[in-house]
């Protein structure tokens, strides 16, 4: 009988230690993945993003079409398929509707998307947002946008490979994942506009939008330090978004959270202005992550080696572990706010 009883008292404290490692080993999963996201890889995708070649990515121009191909190539790399339903990596926008509000004579453009399927919830999407174009060329000069809007473009690259390897692990998202990189933000926010007309999953379906917009420099308010950036919407539809943000913050990346232009009568109108207010307008939780301007913006002088790579890492990482709680937590976040 005692051997019964030591036995059984045995395999209790290993199945007991079995459990606490796991969850132990789960607590820090987040951490391994984000991590992979590295100074170095997003110099690599930025110089060749904002680089001559690309001639500033002007809405539907040559520029802004071999940038997208770039960007593919990287999806493809890292065997990352486009959605499915969908029968290649496009969302095709017609010049018509690119001009129907300002008739700036834009022609044909897309938006680029990349997908990673939930294990047990696919049907619940995340969206991960950054526009990819910017203003082209100006009087034979080049603007070449590193920041805006380089640096949340190939943050997306690099979420989008971590989510990747973690999937190739075992540790796939719970809820699926919708990389979208938009085009003409810079002329209207048409891009994620006509994504939010023409979804490719239902609007009700779609949990969350993270949206990246500039976060590769800092701004005159934080001359001292890079190690800060600026959130903006998180709590406008839900208070448990703007808790997550807070939360994984707080738990993995250690960043200064700036709620300045958070403002509900902020004069910039900063929640207005770039691609996750389509999604919010359309009662869909969304956080606006940001460094703020600087005197490159939208000038030719806003060029890659002006970047902050560490700041861009730890930028990109917050909006991966946020990413990772949206998709990974029991329940979905709800919308209890108007």
């Amino acid at each position: 009988m005692k051997k019964i009883i030591y036995f059984l008292a045995f395999n209790c404290m290993a199945s007991c230690q079995s459990i606490k490692e796991t969850a132990t080993k789960n607590l820090f999963l987040p951490t391994k993945y984000s991590n992979t996201i590295t100074a170095n890889e997003l110099k690599t995708h930025l110089y060749i993003v904002a680089s001559d070649s690309m001639e500033g990515r002007e809405t539907g121009s040559i520029g802004q079409k071999k940038a997208g191909k770039y960007l593919i190539s990287q999806y493809q790399k890292d065997k990352i398929p486009f959605p499915k339903g969908t029968q290649n990596y496009y969302q095709h926008i017609p010049a018509a509707y690119l001009n129907a509000k300002n008739n700036e004579n834009l022609p044909d453009s897309e938006n680029i998307w990349s997908y990673i399927e939930g294990t047990e919830k696919p049907d619940e999407v995340i969206v991960i947002s950054a526009h990819y174009d910017h203003v082209g060329k100006k009087d034979n000069s080049i603007f070449y946008g590193a920041d805006d809007d380089g640096s949340g473009t190939v943050a997306l690259l690099e979420i989008a490979e971590a989510f990747q390897l973690a999937k190739k692990e075992g540790h796939g998202p719970k809820r699926s994942i919708l990389f979208l990189h938009v085009t003409g933000e810079e002329h209207g926010l048409h891009g994620s506009r006509y994504y939010s007309e023409n979804p490719l999953f239902p609007l009700k379906n779609t949990v969350a939008d993270i949206n990246i917009d500039m976060i590769g420099r800092r701004d005159d308010a934080h001359p001292n330090s890079n190690n800060y950036v600026y959130l903006i919407g998180a709590d406008r539809l839900s208070t448990e978004l703007d808790q997550i943000c807070t939360t994984v913050n707080e738990k993995y990346v250690h960043l200064n959270l700036d709620y300045k232009y958070n403002a509900l009568n902020d004069p910039n109108n900063f929640y207005r202005r770039s691609d996750h207010y389509n999604f919010a307008k359309n009662g869909i939780p969304s956080v606006f992550i940001f460094n703020g301007v600087h005197a490159d913006y939208h000038r030719k002088t806003d060029t890659p080696d002006k970047i902050e790579y560490d700041a861009l890492a730890k930028r990109a990482q917050l909006a991966f572990n946020i990413a990772w709680e949206l998709a990974n937590r029991e329940n979905r976040i709800v919308v209890n706010k108007k």
